[in-house]
């Protein structure tokens, strides 16, 4: 850990964040959080428990009524305010997420641009929440439709973008006038943390956001999806975790918004622009070291071309520089511990084992570290393990094909559908074959697809809801009609 991380870390507070005070948790417990790029201890956070969260439910149910009641120009100059704050301190915050998880700092930096836009999105669609007017087709009664706050929500997000997946949630829900008890992931609670004191300082009222963090989120998750005054959950991890929240939040009706696991198909077609192709790879595979739901997870390259570009992307992935996120020059981090190590090297065995070959990387370094070298497999068997296990590491498995509707089928042949990938100079065959792909979001010659203004979210498995775009702010309101008699 670099002095100044050290510096930024000890200034953090550390202790739940209810009716906009730090305090411990009940039971006095606290749990360690460690850089994954040296597994030293960097920091202690307050392990909160029922009790705590049963106080931080309670604080939000009281809070709403008078939250809901601010005026849509005020809760957007919240997140404004909120927005510049975080891009004022963006080399921090950058610093402070790439010691807890991992990813390189450039990367830390363009996460940290990325969540504070969500701010900025929101701030404007604050103002824009709309209803509507007509009468009845017999025209006896007037419809006057509202929409107003759903209540107090439960956030729940994961490791891999501590600060991005944290604004995507509390933006809308500040946005909609709801309030929020948040759990940030046990693996990186220090820039959710960090998030509370910008909120603060930007004037988020007292109650709107409480912050649990934990090293046991069962007890706690369960005490608010229980608890009777929880109105929503938001969640974003894997489908395993997605599922049993969803049998929670129908004990008691609860809206749901449910963003889980991915398994991403990219698919570059015979005529595609290899160069551009190799690219977009780069990107959709190695964002966030791979650890991501948006990550290529299986690579279809039709044949007549799928060694010019195995070679390329080797050429590309193998020239990456792999290390501790902090310090310069590196462009591949560490995986965020030791279990997705071993998952990474389990699933690349399997894949060599049934005839895969080894085109860059393949061996994990005998250094401290949760470390696991850029990896491009060629020739990758259709019955391999990592083609129905989200990778969550840098390894990109090239599958060739020849006909389009049984790679299709492949692609499609998954519990998943949140993003595929696709690359070709035909623009029917874009059309036809996006429209075939069983998935919420298509990347079209591009490896980018989140943003702010798009809405995101998949299909099957991969979750219910979308997030972000203009329909983001929706999965916060409640429809309310009113019949009026006409005289």
């Amino acid at each position: 850990m670099t002095n100044r991380a050290a510096e930024l870390i000890g200034k953090l507070n550390t202790g739940l964040f209810i009716g906009g005070a730090w305090s411990s948790a009940e039971s006095g417990s606290t749990f360690v959080v460690e850089n994954p790029a040296t597994g030293e201890q960097i920091a202690t956070v307050a392990d909160g428990g029922a009790v705590d969260a049963q106080r931080a439910i309670e604080t939000a149910a009281a809070t709403q009524k008078s939250w809901a009641a601010t005026s849509p120009r005020s809760r957007s100059e919240i997140l404004y305010r909120a927005h510049k704050l975080i891009l004022e301190r963006a080399d921090d915050l950058a610093l402070i997420m790439t010691t807890e998880m991992g990813k390189p700092l450039a990367e830390a930096k363009g996460e940290v641009t990325y969540g504070a836009e969500f701010f900025r999105w929101f701030a404007e669609e604050a103002v824009r929440i709309n209803g509507d007017h007509t009468t009845t087709g017999d025209g006896a009664n007037r419809i006057l439709v509202t929409k107003e706050p759903v209540g107090p929500c439960v956030l729940i997000t994961p490791w891999n973008f501590p600060l991005a997946m944290g604004t995507r949630k509390i933006g809308p829900a500040v946005a909609a006038g709801c309030t929020m008890v948040f759990k940030p992931a046990e693996l990186t609670p220090l820039t959710a943390l960090a998030l509370a004191d910008i909120l603060t300082e930007a004037g988020l009222p007292k109650g709107v956001l409480n912050i649990v963090t934990t090293n046991n989120p069962g007890p706690v998750v369960t005490t608010w999806m229980d608890s009777g005054l929880a109105r929503k959950v938001s969640f974003t991890g894997s489908t395993q975790v997605g599922k049993l929240l969803l049998e929670q939040a129908s004990r008691t009706v609860m809206r749901t918004s449910m963003e889980l696991g991915g398994n991403a198909p990219f698919i570059v077609c015979a005529d595609a622009d290899i160069d551009k192709a190799v690219e977009g790879a780069m990107v959709a595979k190695m964002r966030n070291m791979g650890e991501a739901c948006t990550a290529a997870n299986r690579l279809f390259v039709h044949r007549s071309v799928a060694h010019q570009f195995a070679e390329k992307l080797s050429a590309r992935m193998g020239a990456l520089v792999v290390g501790d996120g902090a310090q310069d020059g590196t462009q591949v981090g560490p995986l965020v511990e030791s279990k997705a190590l071993d998952k990474v090297r389990d699933l690349v065995a399997d894949a060599v084992g049934r005839g895969a070959t080894i085109m860059c990387g393949g061996i994990a370094p005998d250094t401290a570290g949760h470390f696991y070298p850029p990896t491009v497999l060629a020739d990758v068997s259709p019955e391999s393990d990592l083609m129905s296990t989200e990778i969550f590491g840098p390894v990109a498995p090239v599958i060739p094909f020849e006909d389009e509707d049984e790679m299709i089928a492949m692609a499609n042949d998954t519990q998943w559908g949140l993003v595929g990938y696709l690359f070709t100079q035909d623009i029917d065959r874009a059309l036809r074959l996006s429209s075939a792909l069983e998935v919420g979001m298509v990347g079209l010659n591009t490896g980018l697809v989140s943003n702010p203004a798009a809405p995101f979210g998949g299909v099957k498995e991969s979750g219910l809801g979308r997030e972000g775009g203009r329909i983001g702010i929706d999965e916060f309101l409640e429809v309310k009609y009113l019949a009026i008699p006409r005289t």
